[in-house]
């Protein structure tokens, strides 16, 4: 099962769909799926817009504490979790039926039916304050419960690129939804203005480049890897044929600026880390500033917002952006992420598509173009 926010669940299912995947069953936040395997391996390393991946264990119907506990009992826990590795257990109760069961009697009945398996050493240590432990996940809902094992750990955003410093940083997982959403696949050039930390260029990189988002993780760094059953070589062997499979080279450029060069130090770094700076042409330049670095392409920019840049001036900022996109970008895509509440009539674009998105609890939407217009 892979996770999501529920307004990319067509994304990620796109990208399931790429690995092979057709069994799929959608639903609120993510998609359950069944796969061999090596392609499980490979939706850990290569899947750019799942928030997290799970390993469903058991599907069981619950009313009460009793039909809980009976079910506990059949799962064969080592067959799943090692000995030597600290567990949590973190339940969702989608209901109020659900919520009468009480999230500390679920979790105290999951750790007792481990503590009560038959480990042929001492079983797993139950610590949620452990760092990175493995963690049991429940979902409760409608008289049924889910149960299952995080094989992810660290969310799956986490690329291990990004460099600290910027204030309002766009998750990696978002970046690449909106590029997605936006139709880019690498083959037209690219223009990020107002990069920030210069997420959107870099995860375009990695698109544009076939590159893994998550290739670089280092080892033991999935839950994966802890489990009972892992398979070290048949992961080995994926992540070897994923690097193989990087392009060399780009086929259209990128570019990523901002009017900080602090700004543009921190998405530098990032991309210096995420081993693809040589593929992006940073530079320190205003919006307002902006000419066409090639006759077409894709601008794609997270504008800022009210109290980014205060209100006071947010107004004036719109209709400049969109006077620069009609005036100079007439020949170019335009995607836009901007907020809800922003004042989006005032850049004065005639956009073909509006998808709402949330940028953490912060409603969005992604404004899209086609070719512009006259």
């Amino acid at each position: 099962m892979a996770t999501c926010p529920h307004e990319t669940v067509n994304v990620l299912a796109t990208e399931l769909h790429s690995l092979g995947v057709k069994e799929q069953d959608k639903f609120y936040r993510g998609i359950l799926f069944d796969c061999d395997l090596e392609t499980a391996y490979r939706a850990h390393l290569q899947l750019r817009t799942a928030s997290r991946i799970q390993r469903v264990v058991a599907k069981f119907a619950v009313s009460d504490l009793a039909m809980l506990q009976t079910a506990l009992k059949n799962i064969i826990w080592p067959n799943w979790l090692r000995t030597h590795r600290v567990f949590t257990v973190r339940p969702t109760l989608a209901d109020l039926n659900a919520e009468k069961l009480g999230e500390e009697t679920i979790v105290t009945s999951v750790v007792e039916s481990i503590q009560k398996s038959a480990f042929l050493k001492s079983p797993p240590k139950f610590n949620p304050e452990a760092d990175n432990p493995i963690t049991i996940v429940l979902f409760i809902r409608n008289g049924t419960c889910m149960l299952g094992i995080d094989t992810a750990g660290r969310a799956l955003h986490k690329r291990g690129w990004r460099t600290p410093g910027h204030p309002a940083v766009l998750k990696e997982t978002l970046a690449a939804s909106i590029l997605m959403l936006a139709g880019y696949c690498g083959d037209e050039p690219l223009l990020e203005p107002m990069c920030g930390s210069g997420t959107i260029a870099i995860e375009a990189a990695y698109i544009a480049l076939n590159k893994a988002p998550l290739i670089h993780r280092g080892k033991d760094d999935f839950a994966l890897e802890h489990l009972a059953g892992f398979d070290r070589p048949l992961w080995r062997r994926v992540g070897e044929q994923l690097r193989e499979q990087k392009r060399s080279g780009l086929t259209a450029p990128i570019f990523a600026s901002d009017i900080k060069p602090n700004f543009v130090d921190i998405a530098r770094a990032s991309a210096l880390r995420a081993r693809v700076e040589k593929y992006i042409k940073f530079s320190v330049t205003a919006f307002q500033d902006l000419e066409p670095p090639t006759p077409s392409g894709l601008l794609i920019a997270n504008l800022p917002y009210g109290e980014r840049i205060g209100a006071g001036t947010i107004d004036q900022l719109y209709r400049e952006i969109g006077q620069v996109i009609n005036q100079r970008f007439s020949k170019w895509r335009v995607a836009l992420l901007v907020p809800n509440a922003a004042p989006i009539h005032l850049l004065a674009l005639k956009t073909t598509t509006e998808i709402s998105l949330l940028n953490g609890a912060l409603p969005v939407k992604l404004l899209v173009t086609s070719s512009h217009w006259n």
